[in-house]
């Protein structure tokens, strides 16, 4: 994916801090029932991390019981979706759109008539209040 952010990778580093630039850039996983949105529920929108690219609606979060911040569908054409065949599995990967940045992964098994579970690392986004 081609990002429409231009930085090196120390840039993304000192800019984010060691934590964030493990999920982010490198595509990392925080341990589950770690992150701060996991169980935050709050009336808002939930922006990148990286670059501030408003991703998800608070009305398309719920609790998955997964241990990860979970919402059942993005905004339109906020989120790219990668092919990831890591550690094994088959899985779709989700990247902000806006500058590539790691968010988690999408699965097909939501509860809510979307049918899909964004599973998000709470480190890849910043709550913003309404």
């Amino acid at each position: 994916m081609k990002s429409k952010i231009e930085k090196t990778e120390a840039e993304w580093k000192e800019q984010l801090g060691l934590e964030r630039y493990k999920i982010l850039r490198q595509k990392g996983t925080e341990f589950p029932h770690s992150g701060k949105y996991n169980l935050h529920f709050e009336k808002g929108t939930y922006a990148c991390g990286a670059c501030g690219e408003v991703l998800f609606d608070s009305t398309s979060k719920f609790d998955a019981h997964c241990g990860w911040p979970s919402f059942d569908e993005s905004l339109p054409g906020k989120v790219a979706y990668s092919k990831d065949s890591s550690h094994g599995m088959l899985r779709t990967e989700i990247l902000c759109a806006n500058c590539g940045g790691h968010l988690g992964h999408v699965f097909d098994d939501g509860p809510t008539a979307t049918g899909q579970r964004y599973c998000v690392n709470s480190l890849s986004i910043e709550f913003k209040e309404k």
